[in-house]
């Protein structure tokens, strides 16, 4: 179960792949809500009773109209990135269509995260330290092989274990 901390135990929705137009487009949710939030645009299946770790096709839908088909993954909290229950929907990444589903979850009650907020997340519930934390962002931003080497090895605790050791 996630740590219930004020203000900071509602369910986020956020596009966790590039803007722009793509193949596929990956849409994340992380919360107590948020497999009950897809599976509320998830007629397919009971998505509440489906184990975690788990993909599932169908369509998205809200009010009967249908957004897309998608693959949505469900990953039950402790054992998620947030550690909080999470769901990613991977969509065609048509903007429009992205957009579609995020409003989507909106309206179905998640809330529009803010940049770094699901990372923050994973800090507060201690799946990643501060070190770890930091390195998620040097990661997005590395742009050579050392930068990107260097930024895994310490998601991976490499720095943190130096700190422990010492």
């Amino acid at each position: 179960m996630s740590v219930q901390r004020g203000g900071w135990d509602d369910t986020i929705v956020a596009l966790a792949t590039p803007q722009g137009i793509g193949a596929i487009g990956v849409i994340r949710l992380s919360g107590e809500q948020a497999i009950a939030i897809a599976g509320k645009l998830f007629p397919s299946k009971d998505l509440l009773s489906q184990p975690s770790h788990t993909a599932h096709v169908g369509y998205l839908k809200e009010d009967g109209r249908t957004l897309d088909e998608v693959v949505l993954t469900v990953f039950r909290a402790p054992r998620s990135y947030t550690g909080e229950n999470v769901v990613e929907i991977s969509g065609h990444g048509s903007p429009y269509v992205l957009e579609q589903i995020l409003k989507a979850c909106i309206n179905k009650g998640a809330r529009l995260a803010k940049p770094g907020e699901f990372t923050q997340r994973a800090f507060l519930n201690g799946k990643l330290d501060l070190t770890q934390a930091e390195a998620v962002a040097d990661l997005i931003a590395s742009n050579t092989e050392a930068s990107s080497r260097n930024a895994l090895k310490n998601i991976r605790g490499g720095f943190s274990t130096v700190l422990i050791i010492r």
